[in-house]
């Protein structure tokens, strides 16, 4: 099978590439490279031992991502994940998560029309949730509105995909990511954002290796344990797993159309938690203060996961800690590589 992977050089992309790729199934990528590098090609390639098709080609550009689909395919497949992805920013610059999040996802399924190709699994995030009054929440838990505009345009992107699929031939998987954490085990590829990181670990192994002087943690007065908000922290490479779960089960099920996963631990962690976890288990001080907390974040929030564990047959399998090094490795890697 041929597999399109959009956003693939991408933190989230460039680890499902590779664990495709592992598995056997042919992948081609598309990236505008708004916050990712062409280095990161080159990692996998060596990675694989691999030659990787790519096209460097934005979602918003439908001529040119007509194009390269095209000079790219044919494919069976596309998983997408080509978005703009952080909660803080999208506060900021609402319009721009619009835009880009909304247009492109109606660009690529006009595409995905137009070459025929029905499997479809979309990056979809537990922001859909909103602020939730139960936990762990469930694919069936009521959808509260979402804390952001992120959060929104991945709610609407499922509402639109749930449409085409029930009206269409395409065939649509949407996981809800918790939140993904860790590296590669050979640390060759791992999450490395352009500028002020807007992820916990990147700026948790960016202040350790000094290139920040201080980690900030974004309140410590929720109702939590500890005052610091709490999240769900899966693994990237079990999270790069579930998409391959999904694609089996989108080959295996001729009759599913539409259908939603959690894809986290089912554990919740807080900041301060993750914090000395690394701290602990890479046997290095983090230097922190508290900040004001951020617009658009949420006290807590956890996976049941019971669904993708019985219906998909995956399930989370790294702990914590394991993730923690990876993560310190590979931010080892980077400052060894001057990447």
């Amino acid at each position: 099978m041929r597999v399109l992977v959009t956003g693939g050089l991408g933190y989230i992309g460039s680890h499902t590439a590779a664990a495709l790729i592992s598995e056997g199934y042919e992948v081609g990528i598309i990236d505008n490279l708004h916050n990712s590098d062409l280095e990161v090609l080159d990692r996998l390639q060596k990675l694989t031992c691999r030659e990787i098709p790519f096209r460097q080609a934005d979602l918003l550009d439908m001529p040119g991502l007509e194009k390269a689909i095209t000079d790219l395919g044919p494919f069976s497949s596309v998983i997408h994940f080509a978005a703009h992805k952080a909660v803080g920013e999208s506060v900021e610059v609402p319009l721009q998560y619009y835009q880009n999040n909304i247009a492109g996802l109606i660009n690529l399924s006009a595409c995905l029309k137009q070459h025929q190709i029905d499997n479809f699994i979309f990056s979809s995030s537990c922001t859909v949730y909103g602020a939730p009054k139960e936990m762990p929440v469930t694919e069936t838990s009521p959808l509260q509105p979402p804390a952001s505009p992120y959060g929104h345009t991945k709610l609407i992107g499922e509402d639109i995909l749930k449409e085409i699929s029930h009206f269409t031939d395409l065939r649509t998987v949407s996981l809800r990511y918790f939140n993904p954490i860790g590296a590669h085990p050979s640390a060759q590829i791992g999450e490395s954002p352009k500028g002020v990181p807007q992820n916990l670990l990147p700026y948790i192994t960016q202040t350790a290796i000094g290139k920040r002087k201080e980690l900030k943690i974004f309140g410590n007065d929720y109702d939590t344990p500890d005052g610091t908000a709490i999240r769900d922290y899966i693994d990237i490479n079990d999270l790069a797993d579930a998409h391959l779960k999904a694609m089996e089960y989108l080959n295996e099920n001729s009759s599913i159309f539409f259908d939603v996963f959690n894809i986290g631990t089912g554990r919740g962690s807080s900041v301060l938690e993750v914090v000395k976890e690394f701290e602990r288990v890479n046997k290095i001080d983090i230097p922190y203060t508290f900040a004001p907390k951020r617009p658009g974040d949420i006290p807590q929030i956890f996976a049941d996961t019971e669904k993708a564990n019985t219906v998909l047959g995956w399930k989370a399998k790294r702990l914590l800690g394991d993730s923690l090094k990876s993560a310190w490795a590979w931010q080892q890697t980077l400052e060894s590589s001057n990447y």
